[in-house]
């Protein structure tokens, strides 16, 4: 091999390590572990018990029907909702790790490339999202006999787009704060609460104004989440708004890689990497 080639090269074992490492941080730190279990279970409790109250007042005025379906949906909206914060969080805290130990200029100037750095983030995301929404899941079907997982291929067309939209928005984040320092924090914790009434978590998109509907339309969430809709309510599975959602995250993909790098780069030029304060 060459040397140009060997610099080039994609190394699956320098990945390998960098998450191993961010294993090591959570096993050592069972706070770590409990919390990302703890929010997920105890969002979904509340909005459960929420929908067991909606049903029972339903049905004691004689208007169950429609009221119950609809809070039928509220559950595997959440889950689905927990899933893409989830997924996000666990891209960016394991950047944010990086940051927190001002290790990060170690990093980008050691032999491991930005591509291999990334795809140890998306590792580490989809490691805690398992950790964290799996059990929750099984005390959803448990307390509300709410089975996720009964969804069958179309939970694997949410849980792709979903995964994908968190890693776009997971890039932009990540290089956002390189270039700015600790100081774009915030932006790690709070980015998707800005898209989450525009992506119709809970509601259809035909209840936002018409010029609303047309930004819903394009975010992928919006797509998954109108696909759960019609699969909870009318048992249909809408292959067609989960391509439409694959094709615009494809676009987010890339635009959010290419911003990663450009500010990396950034960063790099302007001496950003070795003042990582606020």
């Amino acid at each position: 091999m060459t040397v140009l080639s060997a610099e080039i090269a994609f190394s699956p074992t320098r990945v390998g390590a960098l998450v191993m490492r961010y294993l090591y941080l959570m096993r050592s730190s069972w706070p770590r572990l409990a919390e990302l279990v703890y929010w997920p279970a105890v969002q979904m409790l509340t909005w459960g018990f929420l929908q067991t109250y909606i049903r029972a007042q339903a049905g004691a005025s004689g208007v169950g029907g429609a009221m119950a379906v609809a809070g039928g949906t509220l559950i595997g909206s959440l889950l689905l909702w927990d899933t893409l914060f989830r997924c996000q969080l666990g891209f960016s805290v394991s950047f944010m790790e990086e940051m927190w130990s001002r290790n990060i200029a170690n990093l980008l100037i050691s032999p491991l490339r930005p591509i291999e750095f990334v795809a140890a983030l998306m590792a580490m995301s989809l490691i805690r999202v398992a950790i964290g929404l799996v059990p929750v899941t099984l005390l959803a079907f448990w307390f509300f006999g709410f089975n996720l997982w009964a969804l069958g291929l179309a939970l694997v067309g949410f849980f792709l787009n979903l995964v994908l939209t968190s890693w776009a928005i997971g890039l932009g984040v990540s290089g956002l704060v390189l270039r700015n320092g600790l100081g774009a924090e915030g932006l790690v914790w709070s980015v998707l609460f800005f898209v989450m009434p525009f992506a119709c978590v809970y509601y259809p998109v035909a209840a936002l104004p018409p010029w609303l509907q047309t930004i819903a339309w394009c975010l992928p969430p919006t797509y998954v989440f109108e696909g759960l809709r019609a699969a909870v309510v009318g048992h249909q599975l809408r292959a067609d708004l989960m391509l439409e959602a694959l094709a615009i995250n494809a676009g987010l993909i890339a635009l959010g890689g290419a911003a990663f790098l450009g500010l990396v780069d950034s960063a790099r030029k302007a001496g950003a990497l070795l003042a990582m304060g606020e």
